[in-house]
């Protein structure tokens, strides 16, 4: 597989004609699955160890203020966020050596902070489904230290695993598993229950807890746009002398203005969320219309799909300015087709470079 790493120099978008690039060169997959193991072990210990203390050996609810649940998701929360900076950190002194950048820090918090959002609603989303199986049950003060240490060395392990063995399309996963656990969770802990009936950035706009992790959630989301942007264009062949440089771009736009809408609510910057949330838009409807032109070997596929996207993304707002659709309804079905087609660019543009590697060792 395929792999790139937060610490490549970057190339300029000119393919690699030598070995595809590791992101650990002096680790085999041996020793990397023993480093996991041996972080997912250590996890184990700490939590449960914490959880000791934290309930004194006594039994808990499943769900809930002060649940095991609860507790477990907060620990398995930063475990992830470690584990991924661990991972990323072993990465770089490993693999390709240069001076890290700010904005590979940022990258990397990034994507720490999606890891560590994913781990922390996964299990409480899990906790409280278990409640409702277990309607008025509690955990026992033993199972309590066992399913603490237990989720925290899952989390760790995998999200070990993942900062290690990052890749293009690991990462598309991530930004959409992270988008969409976000966005759900402000749903559902949202003050207002109409909110559905303004916008979907209406539930940027109060002041409490799900405000700020809907804000929160966008803003990281536009951090992991801008660094999909930056990896996934570089080794794309094409005979435009500016198109990878204007795909790019373009992409980073998109990322830029994606942030902005968190960093800017509704309620107190009206004008402002407006426009960039209009501009980012706009900027996924010039990539999808010059991507042909820009990269010519795309395939014709994708490129057929993009078009079809933006037709469906026209067509509801259409609807909705006859009053046909909400607002709502519109944001969330064009941001899924925007997203989906994101993340089909990275597969296809990974494929196109992995080709052009190929071709000088096949000749």
């Amino acid at each position: 597989m395929t792999q790139i790493s937060l610490d490549l120099p970057s190339p300029e978008g000119h393919p690699q004609t030598h070995r595809p690039p590791r992101v650990l060169d002096r680790f085999s997959e041996r020793s990397l699955e023993s480093l996991a193991l041996g972080v997912g072990a250590v996890s184990f210990v700490i939590v449960a160890i914490a959880a000791m203390v934290a309930f004194g050996f006594q039994p808990a609810p499943i769900s809930g203020p002060g649940s095991a649940g609860q507790f477990a998701a907060i620990a398995a929360g930063i475990v992830a966020f470690l584990a991924v900076i661990g991972g990323r950190i072993l990465a770089h002194r490993q693999g390709v050596h240069r001076r890290l950048t700010p904005l590979d820090y940022v990258d990397v918090a990034a994507l720490a902070f999606a890891h560590a959002v994913i781990a922390l609603l996964g299990w409480t989303l899990l906790a409280v489904i278990l409640e409702d199986a277990f309607i008025g049950a509690e955990v026992f003060p033993l199972a309590v230290l066992i399913l603490s240490g237990a989720t925290s060395a899952m989390t760790a392990y995998l999200a070990f695993y993942s900062a290690t063995h990052m890749d293009l399309q690991l990462l598309a996963v991530v930004l959409a598993v992270f988008l969409v656990f976000g966005v759900l969770a402000s749903m559902l802990t949202a003050s207002d229950p109409d909110w559905w009936k303004d916008n979907l950035s209406a539930l940027g706009m109060s002041s409490n807890v799900s405000a700020f992790a809907f804000n929160i959630t966008i803003i990281v989301a536009g951090f992991l746009v801008t660094t999909l942007a930056r990896y996934s264009t570089r080794g794309i062949p094409t005979t435009h002398p500016k198109g990878i440089a204007r795909v790019r771009l373009t992409l980073i736009v998109v990322g830029v203005f994606l942030g902005m809408v968190g960093l800017f609510p509704v309620d107190q910057f009206f004008g402002l969320h407006t426009g960039v949330a209009s501009g980012m838009v706009v900027a996924y409807g010039v990539l999808v219309i010059a991507l042909p032109r820009w990269i010519p070997s795309m395939p014709r596929a994708f490129v057929a799909l993009g078009w079809l996207f933006l037709a469906v993304t026209l067509l509801l707002a259409v609807f909705f300015f006859v009053g046909y659709y909400t607002l709502t309804a519109v944001e969330l079905v064009a941001g899924i087709l925007v997203f989906t087609w994101i993340v089909l660019f990275i597969r296809n543009a990974a494929a196109l470079a992995q080709d052009a590697r190929h071709e000088p060792s096949a000749r």
